[in-house]
This record gives structure tokens, C-alpha cells and sequence, in this order.
């Protein structure tokens, strides 16, 4: 009896520890490096993947192995491979060997881990509905314990919320840069149109060559424009003392 106490304190510790990190993580990426970390010490795997669910595509977003060709390129319908399944029944599937016979698997070229032996898809949800999935894998034959199932399905649902919650949170992030550097653009726009007497097509035409000329971000240029104005008029004379 001591024991099995023992080992649920250990896990209630575990979950504890899991909580308090991801609260503090720094954006959508930290959270989703301490889950691969996480999940991956638990099980000790050779492989953790992380999609998330983004409209109705599941994009590859992390993982343990580095991929730099495929992390935030490689996409699946729901439905499309186990994963797919996992994410459109909402049910961890679990796999010892031969993962690839699995009527459900689908190989990826650039994915070496889609040669691994053994396969453990578990879901993220957030009130009850799928925000992504973490996929573990073992090179050689791999019986995950009930106990290890459990484990990672616990902490999907743990961190499905945080892991909505910097998702929405870079999202708004990326909608407040577009924003400023539409209205930096404008204002360059602007002063191009009333100085070289240029269009409005012909003013963004020619921050879009200065752009490419350069090999600057057009808000680069813009910020340059909208500066050179600004001390322009700092140093325009007011008239007799």
C-alpha cells in the first residue's frame, strides 16, 4: 500500500511540475519544446511529434528529432493516416511493431521515423475537442503499458487548453504586425505619392523593388521612408527667432 501511494504521488507530482512549467512557457513554441520534453522522458522514446489542429489540416509543429524540412510544412487531412484517425475519432491508437502494416498508416518520405517499429498517437483536446495530436514512436518493437497510455493521454489533456491558448495568443500577434505594417506602408505610400508625385500603384510598386533590390522586408523600407520624413520635418526651419 505504501508503495502504490508512493507512485501516485510521484505521478500527482509529475502533472503538478508539467502544469507549472507550461504555465510559464513563453509563447506557442516553449510549449510545445516542453511537451516534446515531457512526453518524451515519460516514455523515453526515440521519436515525438506534435501536430496541431489548424482549420481543418493537422500541421506538424514540433518535434524531438530535428526536421527543419518538415516542422510547419508537412499538413494531413483529419482522417489521413493514423494520426488523422486519432484526430478524427478522438482515441489514443497504440502500436508495438510493425507500425506500417497498420492499414491506417501512411509513409512519408521525408519522416525517417515512419520506419519505426512501434507507434503510440494520442490526442490533445480541449473541452473535449481535438486541438492536435502527439505521436511517439520506438525504433525496435515497443509494448506501451497501459499505465503509459494513460500518462500521455493525461497530459493531452492538460495542456490541450495551453496549447489552444498560445496558439490563439501568436495568432492575434500576427494579425497586430500585419496591422502595423500595413499602416508603416500606408504612411510611406503616402509620402512617395506626394513627394515624386507617383500614384498610389506606382508608390507600392516601387517600395515592392526597393524590396527586392535590397532583399529587405517592404516594412524595412517603408519604416526607412516614414524615418527620413520624421527628421525632415524636425529640422525644418519656424521662422525668425
Amino acid at each position: 500500500m505504501v508503495s502504490m501511494i508512493g507512485v501516485e504521488d510521484a505521478q500527482v507530482d509529475l502533472l503538478h511540475e508539467i502544469g507549472v512549467r507550461l504555465g510559464t512557457a513563453d509563447g506557442f513554441r516553449e510549449v510545445l519544446t516542453r511537451l516534446v520534453e515531457f512526453a518524451s522522458a515519460l516514455v523515453k522514446c526515440d521519436s515525438c511529434l506534435i501536430y496541431v489542429l489548424e482549420g481543418d489540416e493537422l500541421v506538424l509543429r514540433a518535434s524531438r528529432n530535428r526536421h527543419p524540412d518538415v516542422v510547419d510544412r508537412l499538413k494531413l487531412r483529419i482522417g489521413q493516416g493514423i494520426t488523422g484517425w486519432v484526430a478524427e475519432h478522438r482515441e489514443p491508437v497504440a502500436i508495438s511493431e510493425k507500425a506500417w502494416q497498420d492499414p491506417r498508416f501512411e509513409i512519408f518520405q521525408a519522416l525517417p521515423e515512419d520506419t519505426f517499429e512501434a507507434f503510440l498517437s494520442v490526442p490533445l483536446t480541449c473541452r473535449s475537442r481535438v486541438v492536435g495530436v502527439i505521436n511517439l514512436q520506438h525504433r525496435a518493437p515497443h509494448v506501451y503499458k497501459p499505465k503509459e497510455i494513460r500518462m500521455i493521454s493525461a497530459i493531452g489533456f492538460l495542456v490541450g487548453a495551453e496549447i489552444e491558448l498560445a496558439r490563439l495568443e501568436e495568432v492575434n500577434s500576427n494579425l497586430s504586425e500585419q496591422l502595423q505594417t500595413r499602416k508603416v506602408v500606408e504612411r510611406a505610400k503616402g509620402i512617395l505619392q506626394r513627394d515624386l508625385h507617383m500614384s498610389e500603384e506606382q508608390a507600392y510598386l516601387a517600395l515592392q523593388r526597393q524590396s527586392r533590390q535590397k532583399r529587405k522586408p517592404m516594412r524595412e523600407i517603408a519604416e526607412a521612408i516614414v524615418l527620413s520624413e520624421e527628421v525632415k520635418g524636425n529640422f525644418q526651419p519656424t521662422g525668425p527667432a
